[in-house]
């Protein structure tokens, strides 16, 4: 059987700050149904499952069209659950894990994503980064900067403004971290055996479980708008609006209406 492509969207109920927000209706369709269909236009996937451990987000999802697979309740984040998919499908090569509350996620994004595994066959984690938002604060620690080496590869993920900016007139443009990510289908497996680090445990940012195991993480440099995603009913008063189309489309260049939000939240991996 050929190896494929799967993009997994973990989806979970019981969400600290907005309850339910996965099935919470924007513009006429529950959340999660928005980031299926933006994923439904990506090229390169053979498959996209919805994962989740709740029957309420199961039949909304198949009511939908979407194939849906259940896991356990019992995982700590979102990678754990799209692993627990990905172990079920041996034929897997790549996996594609796309957060289950970001309604505005770039299908291209996604596809560079796949061809950027496709054609670094030893390369085992991917994910992307963008300009820091011009008029945002770098020292948001809800706002995960990223410095990279020569190469292309993350070199550290942190909450705090990475480089430090020792001269305070030296130009520098921080990067944004996304909170995508692609992952040959062994090295996921790999990466949730690996128990958490004292790096992790202090950023509370799980992709650098991977760095402190001596992982490489190649980074994808875009201009697409960073994260913007729905953590709590006000954004999804802010999403509404944006897919509505009362804020223009033109506005997903990061728009001054979605920064009424907080600056883009810290993504570790997608719970």
């Amino acid at each position: 059987m050929p190896a494929k492509t799967a993009l997994i969207i973990p989806a979970r109920f019981g969400s600290t700050r907005f309850p339910g927000k996965a099935l919470h209706q924007i513009a006429g369709k529950p959340l999660v149904q928005h980031v299926w269909e933006r994923c439904c236009h990506a090229h390169g996937i053979d498959l996209i499952i919805i994962a989740t451990d709740d029957a309420r987000i199961a039949d909304a999802a198949r009511a939908f069209g979407a194939e849906v697979e259940m896991t356990s309740p019992k995982h700590r984040s979102g990678t754990d659950r799209v692993a627990e998919v990905a172990r079920r499908h041996r034929n897997l090569q790549i996996v594609i894990n796309v957060q289950g509350d970001e309604p505005l996620i770039d299908p291209k994004l996604i596809s560079r994503l796949v061809r950027e595994l496709a054609s670094r066959t030893q390369l085992g984690m991917v994910t992307a980064a963008s300009p820091f938002p011009s008029g945002d604060d770098p020292g948001n620690p809800n706002a995960v900067k990223v410095v990279s080496d020569s190469k292309g590869n993350a070199l550290y993920f942190s909450r705090c403004p990475i480089p430090f900016v020792r001269d305070g007139s030296a130009a520098h443009v921080h990067l944004l971290h996304h909170g995508i990510y692609g992952f040959r289908r062994e090295f996921l497996l790999q990466f949730v055996r690996w128990k958490p680090g004292v790096l992790e445990q202090l950023e509370q940012l799980e992709q650098l479980r991977a760095l402190e195991n001596g992982a490489t993480i190649r980074l994808i440099s875009t201009r697409t708008a960073g994260p913007v995603g729905v953590d709590t009913p006000e954004d999804a008063v802010v999403m509404e609006r944006l897919i509505a189309g009362s804020i223009t489309a033109a506005s997903r260049d990061y728009p001054s209406a979605a920064r009424t939000r907080t600056a883009p939240r810290a993504r570790s991996l997608p719970r």
